[in-house]
């Protein structure tokens, strides 16, 4: 199982609506490796949910329910659809950039990419510090 991190702007669209709703189709994406990721994407694999802009932190786990398929609104961009596992404790931004064992992380290295990987060291890690545990 692969692990990735969604970014949404909680404005638009956030973990509660996603709770509301039972899951959703993640679309709208217009970034060449955003869609990579998106198509990488397997059946079972999880997220995080990144509240962006002003919150900027994880909030929520996700997974992955339907693989890729052409976004309704513009076929040459996909899709994945996706369902709320559980929230977490949210983790910040600013205590992620302050983690050394994530100095690696893609939302640190290419910090516009709505949606990233997360290698597994990182997933536990983030979890690690979601449940206040300290390195």
């Amino acid at each position: 199982m692969a692990h990735w991190l969604m970014k949404s702007e909680p404005s638009s669209y956030g973990w509660d609506d996603l709770v509301r709703d039972g899951g959703t189709e993640w679309d709208g994406l217009r970034n060449p490796t955003a869609r990579l990721n998106l198509r990488a994407m397997k059946v079972g694999d999880e997220a995080f949910f990144y509240h962006s802009m002003d919150e900027r932190q994880v909030v929520g786990i996700m997974r992955i329910v339907r693989e890729a398929r052409p976004d309704a609104k513009d076929p040459n961009w996909v899709s994945v659809r996706v369902e709320p596992v559980r929230p977490i404790e949210p983790v910040t931004l600013k205590s992620i950039k302050a983690e050394p064992e994530l100095a690696g992380m893609e939302l640190l290295r290419q910090s516009r990419l709505s949606v990233a990987p997360v290698r597994d060291e990182e997933w536990k890690r983030v979890l690690a510090m979601s449940q206040g545990e300290q390195p």
